[in-house]
């Protein structure tokens, strides 16, 4: 069932679009040669979540520079486009819209944040052109609509991954949360682990929530301390559970925290020692022992000089799923494209074995991470029911 906010953002984004197209009609064309099939990719390169772009960008890349090197797609080399949306919904409907107007790209990279995706991707299904979000977890995202697909899990499961290790892994039976109101990821994957903690007997004795931007989690940390929870969930970004961690300790509050994948940056080592002991979900560990994640990990290394994070593994998967399909396709089309997305079956990626669902989701098993010294360390895997 499509969202009452889902609707209002397709109608916001075809007003954006209509606006967008006639600028574009102005800039001149920027479209890839013929030699060559352009993708784009939108992400947040600057802002407060710029670790989420950067290193998604970063992924996409290698893929496209280990595909170009073995040839290409169809005879042709692929070429990256990706803009920058600051993290700002109306800035991904105007790059969206660039992207596909004026330089004319054959398939979408793109967002990780769920409130952006839900932006640009009305975009990409009213214009036909096929959207592939590599770590987009909000459900409504894919209910867009036929051109708009996900490598990565969905938010009722990855809730209850974090309420199934809480309760059965952790024995924790009594929960606060702790969310940001104003994010589709947020206040879903909050919905969702909730659900499922109650399900499985737990008890969330306090639910708290805040706002962006938002520096000061006094008065919540405060309320939460009264009801003597066993862990609080934050579904939030890195951005701003470090900041929590922090003043959770300094309050004298010593029980675990637990997250989602919105909590994967390297910028956790800035809490190290209120985070030491704490764990979130996420969709690989650079730990894991297959050989699709080591050869990943140390191609990475050798291109940017670190470790590749969840992100930079799921903007690989993206791009490389999208060119599997690309060679699968009847047409690069949008219609014909999007069907062989659609139709990705045992897609053997970094972040495990992809299969697309009928509401084109990626069905695939979650991992736990523990901070340990401020590095994510591999604690278990979970599986879908």
């Amino acid at each position: 069932m499509v969202s009452r906010g889902q609707l209002a953002w397709i109608a916001w984004a075809a007003v954006g679009v209509m606006i967008s197209v006639t600028l574009a009609g102005c800039g001149g064309g920027g479209a890839a040669s013929t030699n060559e099939i352009l993708i784009g990719h939108y992400g947040s390169m600057t802002g407060s979540e710029a670790t989420f772009g950067v290193s998604t960008d970063n992924g996409i890349k290698l893929a496209v520079k280990e595909r170009n090197a073995a040839g290409g797609v169809k005879g042709k080399q692929i070429k990256l486009k990706t803009y920058d949306d600051q993290g700002k919904a109306q800035e991904a409907v105007t790059v969206v819209t660039r992207l596909i107007q004026q330089d004319k790209a054959a398939a979408i990279l793109g967002e990780v944040a769920s409130s952006r995706s839900l932006a640009g991707g009305p975009v990409c299904q009213r214009l036909g052109v096929p959207m592939i979000s590599p770590s987009s977890t909000n459900p409504d995202v894919t209910a867009i609509g036929d051109m708009v697909s996900r490598v990565c899990f969905i938010d009722p499961f990855q809730g209850y991954v974090g309420a199934k290790f809480a309760f059965e892994n952790l024995k924790l039976k009594k929960g606060a949360v702790l969310f940001n109101r104003a994010q589709a990821y947020s206040s879903g994957l909050k919905d969702n682990f909730n659900e499922a903690f109650k399900k499985l007997g737990g008890e969330v004795v306090e639910e708290q929530a805040y706002g962006d931007g938002d520096n000061d989690f006094s008065a919540q940390l405060t309320a939460i301390r009264e009801k003597d929870p066993e862990f609080i969930y934050i579904p939030g970004y890195y951005t701003e559970v470090v900041n929590i961690a922090q003043q959770a300790r300094a309050r004298d509050i010593k029980v675990p925290l637990i997250g989602g994948d919105g909590w994967d940056s390297d910028k956790l080592a800035n809490a190290k020692d209120a985070l030491q002991g704490c764990y979130f979900s996420n969709h690989y560990s650079h730990q894991d022992t297959r050989p699709e994640v080591q050869e990943f990990v140390k191609k990475y290394q050798a291109e940017y000089g670190a470790v590749p994070d969840g992100l930079a593994a799921l903007g690989y998967d993206s791009a490389r799923l999208l060119f599997d399909a690309m060679d699968r396709a009847a047409s690069l089309s949008g219609k014909d494209l999007a069907k062989a997305i659609n139709e990705t079956k045992d897609f053997a990626g970094v972040t495990g074995k992809i299969s697309m669902d009928e509401n084109r989701n990626a069905r695939k098993d979650a991992v736990i991470l523990e901070v340990k010294d401020g590095v994510p360390s591999f604690v278990t895997s979970i599986a879908p029911e």
